[in-house]
């Protein structure tokens, strides 16, 4: 079994900043794609950004820019760093992973999500 644990969330005003943290821990053997959704009330959950195991990022159009995504391998963790937050970056924010573990192929994680609100 694989858990995923986000940090970081809470209450910003405009312009602000944040940084979310998703350590994965369990009987991995190999983390491949991770990523940050994010989903508000009423709305489908939506890419935010992701990165492979090589390195490579994707964002979503609306961050760009804005937010960063970053890995670290040897801590089995990813960060966003979220700046110039607006208020429509208000939701729960879940990291997700694809993990294999020591027996088990590749299998799609999530955490239970942080909060962040952007308000003044």
């Amino acid at each position: 079994q694989v858990q995923l644990v986000e940090s970081g969330g809470g209450l910003v005003q405009p312009g602000g900043s944040l940084r979310l943290s998703c350590a994965a821990s369990g009987r991995i053997d190999r983390i491949h794609m991770m990523g940050w959704f994010r989903q508000v009330p009423g709305s489908q959950r939506e890419l935010v950004a992701n990165i492979n195991g090589g390195g490579t990022k994707s964002y979503v159009e609306s961050v760009e820019g804005r937010f960063t995504i970053s890995r670290d391998n040897a801590k089995n963790s990813i960060y966003l760093q979220m700046n110039s937050l607006k208020p429509e970056d208000t939701a729960i924010y879940y990291c997700n992973a694809d993990v294999s573990t020591s027996i088990a192929g590749p299998k799609n994680y999530w955490g239970r999500g942080t909060q962040v609100t952007v308000s003044s």
